[in-house]
């Protein structure tokens, strides 16, 4: 059971516990748990209530209680555990692995790995992707470990993908700034529309070779396909991304991938940043083009997505944690 100590300060001596807590970052359901399914808050080990006050040099104490686990079968499925602590966990997921299940696909979703891996080190918790990727999208998903830290990453989280766009693209592009709506003629597909929802793309091109350009992009707002459907919006789909206008030449899947994140440590609030290398499809495909891979690309994402730390590859296929 995860357990958070606060100390207060003389800026907050006579404020009440509930607002002192929210001023910490801690949600307004997270107390309501604690107070009704936990253990309570304590000051300096004797029992306080949110409408009393604090005072100077007091240690706030509480546990957070235990959340019903997760209701997906266990299953091995290969990806990296790239980092994990008490509140959050950040992993790797390969290309062709949905994030959740869905009615008829129950089973070999990240969720069924991520119980599995629980399972092993004889834990019981639960699956809350902070960030979800498609299922041929590969890289980065960060998870919060219980409902503490999941409003805190969610709102400090940042994403950089690799993306290997087709055509040349012009270095001056910054960003794409194209409302996404639903598209009429399928059921997942998207279109940039002008009665869609708003939506911003920061871009940037790493380069540009065997008629297909390399770019670093990052989302600023969080839309089902977004960089996928802004790209196919301009006339350069991605590589291999069949619905939207892309071919399977250079690799089978969207030349996708989630590279760099950086979150706050949701009790420290210490800033922590990760690259993860593309992997060796995407790897592939690049060195067909001529474009640089592997420690050379990890150099040229550095000056985009800043302060990151080298992370390790994915799992191969048939590895499990």
């Amino acid at each position: 059971m995860a357990a958070l100590c606060y100390t207060v300060p003389p800026a907050a001596d006579g404020v009440r516990l509930g607002v002192f807590l929210r001023a910490q970052g801690v949600s307004a359901s997270c107390i309501k748990a604690v107070k009704h399914q936990g253990e309570g808050f304590f000051a300096d080990g004797r029992p306080l209530h949110t409408d009393q006050p604090v005072r100077a040099g007091q240690r706030i104490t509480f546990a957070l209680p235990p959340e019903p686990p997760t209701a997906v079968q266990p299953q091995p499925v290969p990806f990296s555990l790239l980092y994990e602590d008490e509140f959050t966990a950040l992993v790797d997921k390969p290309a062709g692995i949905a994030v959740h299940p869905t009615l008829n696909h129950s089973g070999g979703t990240l969720a069924n790995g991520w119980l599995y891996h629980l399972q092993q080190q004889g834990r019981a918790g639960v699956f809350r992707p902070v960030n979800r990727i498609d299922k041929n999208t590969s890289g980065l998903v960060l998870l919060a470990q219980n409902a503490f830290a999941a409003p805190a990453l969610a709102a400090g989280a940042e994403k950089c993908y690799l993306a290997l766009a087709e055509g040349v693209i012009s270095a001056d592009l910054c960003e794409i700034d194209a409302p996404i709506a639903r598209r009429g003629d399928s059921i997942i597909g998207r279109c940039v529309r002008a009665d869609g929802k708003p939506s911003l793309t920061r871009v940037r091109v790493l380069a540009a070779g065997g008629g297909h350009t390399l770019l670093a992009c990052r989302p600023v707002t969080g839309r089902t396909h977004q960089i996928r459907v802004h790209l196919s919006s301009l006339g350069h789909p991605l590589a291999g991304d069949t619905l939207y206008g892309g071919h399977t030449g250079l690799l089978a899947r969207h030349a996708l991938h989630c590279a760099a994140m950086r979150f706050k440590d949701p009790v420290t609030a210490q800033g922590r940043a990760f690259y993860c290398p593309e992997p060796a499809d995407m790897a592939s495909a690049l060195a067909a083009c001529g474009l640089p891979r592997g420690e050379a690309l990890g150099a040229l994402l550095a000056d985009e997505c800043p302060r990151f730390s080298q992370c390790t590859r994915p799992a191969r296929e048939g590895e499990h944690l």
